[in-house]
């Protein structure tokens, strides 16, 4: 009696802790919506109300009629798409060659790759900025794009942790059957490592889609600019009129988020399997 006890009362202390993280983390978010409904001088009301009296909807539309923000859109989805195509391509293309091909040096330019991880992006801004107006890619989504088909060592090194994971029995009945390398790559490891590509596909599409710092740098154009951008442009626009209209901006913000909520909760079955399956083998 006294062991069900303490197991339960274990549970429940978890599940305490869990709940109270779980609010902590959840509450910024709840404020953004819930100011994204009220008036402007609602926003920074003491006490501040969670449901506000009278909702404001249509905060959402004078957000989005403000800016061009279906232009924004657009921006932002081609980016977005275009680096989740080139980061899957060539992270996968890479991690294939380290888990499944042997040839001199493999595991010291494994090691070389995953080292990179610990250079600090800040280093290579310069050097990249430098490069890319040199070529004439400053104000283009070609320095926003073009990188992400070079790989990245987290993906990559996640992506290896997964193929290991499956029996190379099926590389060597398809070499007997005369399959080339790049066909056993592209019909066999990668549709069997759905939950690993699942997992890439979520984090560059993240990463991609709310990513402000780079576009800051590389855009100038009006016309180019991503939803984050838009953002800013929407504060700064505000700022200008004399008042900043934060109601709006959150209800602004509360629309760039959704798409973060949707494609997580779309892939979270693979998404986890991915994460968990992709550390087992080393």
């Amino acid at each position: 009696m006294l062991k069900t006890t303490l197991k339960y009362s274990k549970i429940g202390l978890a599940y305490l802790v869990l709940i109270t993280l779980a609010m902590t983390f959840i509450t910024p978010l709840l404020w953004m919506v819930s100011s994204s409904l009220h008036s402007l001088d609602g926003v920074f009301e003491v006490p501040f109300q969670w449901i506000p009296e009278k909702l404001h909807w249509h905060n959402y539309t004078d957000a989005m009629t403000l800016l061009p923000f279906g232009r924004f859109l657009l921006n932002t989805i081609v980016i977005t798409v275009s680096v989740i195509i080139g980061t899957v391509f060539s992270s996968s293309l890479v991690a294939y060659g380290f888990s499944r091909l042997r040839f001199p040096g493999r595991d010291k330019l494994f090691g070389l790759c995953v080292a990179t991880m610990l250079l600090p992006g800040q280093v290579t801004i310069i050097p990249l900025y430098v490069l890319f107006a040199k070529l004439g890619w400053v104000d283009t989504f070609l320095p926003l794009i073009v990188p992400a088909f070079f790989g990245s060592p987290f993906y990559i090194f996640l992506l290896r942790q997964f193929f290991l994971s499956i029996p190379k029995e099926f590389d060597e009945a398809a070499l007997i059957d005369g399959a080339s390398r790049f066909r056993i790559y592209w019909n066999i490891i990668l549709p069997m490592a759905r939950p690993a590509i699942a997992t890439v596909v979520v984090f560059s599409f993240i990463g991609s889609w709310n990513d402000f710092f780079n576009p800051l740098i590389y855009i100038n154009s009006f016309e180019k600019a991503t939803l984050t951008l838009g953002l800013n442009l929407l504060k700064t626009q505000i700022i200008g009129s004399g008042v900043t209209q934060w109601h709006l901006i959150m209800a602004a913000s509360v629309l760039v988020l959704i798409p973060n909520i949707v494609i997580f909760f779309l892939a979270q079955r693979h998404f986890l399997k991915g994460i968990n399956v992709g550390g087992l083998k080393g």
